[in-house]
């Protein structure tokens, strides 16, 4: 006779866990193995890592995966090596290398085109990724061998650094808006120098305002004895707004979803310009809003609780 196991009751965990991500996990992976660590309800990433990547990955908690999408649209920052004079099919390690040539590239060359990808550039996404065609991720059809058209994307290298260059490996440091590939970054670069290349290393150093300083790994969450003391405040995430702070009174109206005409309360210091600003009472997170003309604060999202 089979036995129905009770299922197990996950915490309401609040907070976000800035992971030194492991080479060999995919993202969802690492945040399953924290999630069960952490015994959370309710978890989600903010931006894959491909499994051959390592560094920051943001992993959001509860009333924190409220404000995930702030990091997704956020710039990010990598280290990368790139291996000049071999071509794989997926761009990185992972894959079969699928063209060798020499490498004879002067310092010069290399400074002259890495300026040709700095500002604004045109990237074609690679076909082992995630984007959907007709409901199918591209890395299915890759492995498949078929190869679709890909419409160009428009992003930004906001800084593009040479670290090192010991032949045939370059050492850089990116900086980048969202939806940016380093993969195809490398394999363009390589291209430009007339001699292919992969990436060989990929290690992310910071998710809009948030770096390494308090990463941690896996084998340390694991072996921790309190992890749920390893996680930053929800408002870890929106530390570049501006803060609102509003009185028990607001504090309440806001939480019903009422719009505050902050000009007319001299109680509240109200931040220069418009835009996303964070809420509190005292040193509580309400969510977020909008301010807008005339000093307008419009809710936007909500902390799940109400204000005492």
């Amino acid at each position: 006779m089979k036995q129905n196991h009770p299922k197990k009751v996950r915490d309401l965990v609040d907070g976000v866990l800035l992971l030194d991500k492991p080479v060999g996990f995919s993202s969802n992976d690492a945040l399953i193995k924290a999630k069960r660590v952490l015994n959370a309800k309710k978890a989600g990433h903010t931006g894959t890592l491909d499994p051959f990547a390592t560094g920051l990955l943001p992993l959001c908690f509860g009333e924190a995966t409220k404000f995930s999408q702030d990091l997704l649209e956020a710039d990010k920052t990598y280290d990368t090596t790139v291996h000049l004079g071999q071509t794989t099919d997926t761009g990185d390690t992972e894959g079969e290398v699928i063209d060798t040539r020499d490498v004879n590239v002067t310092l010069e060359q290399i400074h002259a085109v890495l300026a040709q990808f700095r500002g604004p550039i045109k990237q074609v996404p690679p076909m082992y990724s995630a984007l959907k065609r007709d409901g199918k991720p591209l890395y299915e059809y890759a492995r498949e061998g078929i190869t679709l058209e890909r419409e160009a994307r428009d992003v930004t290298i906001h800084k593009l650094e040479l670290i090192a260059y010991e032949a045939p490996f370059l050492k850089l440091s990116v900086t980048c808006s969202k939806g940016t590939y380093i993969r195809v970054l490398g394999q363009d670069i390589g291209e430009a120098l007339g001699c292919g290349a992969h990436l060989n290393a990929l290690r992310r150093t910071q998710v809009g305002a948030l770096t390494t300083e308090h990463m941690i790994t896996l084998e340390e969450l694991v072996a921790h004895a309190a992890p749920l003391t390893l996680l930053s405040p929800v408002d870890a995430l929106l530390s570049s707004f501006p803060a609102v702070q509003l009185n028990a009174e607001l504090a309440k109206r806001f939480l019903n979803g009422q719009r505050l005409a902050l000009g007319k309360e001299p109680s509240v210091s109200v931040p220069a310009g418009q835009g996303r600003v964070r809420v509190y009472l005292d040193a509580k997170l309400l969510g977020t809003a909008n301010l807008g003309e005339y000093s307008i604060l419009q809710p936007e999202r909500l902390i799940a609780f109400v204000a005492e």
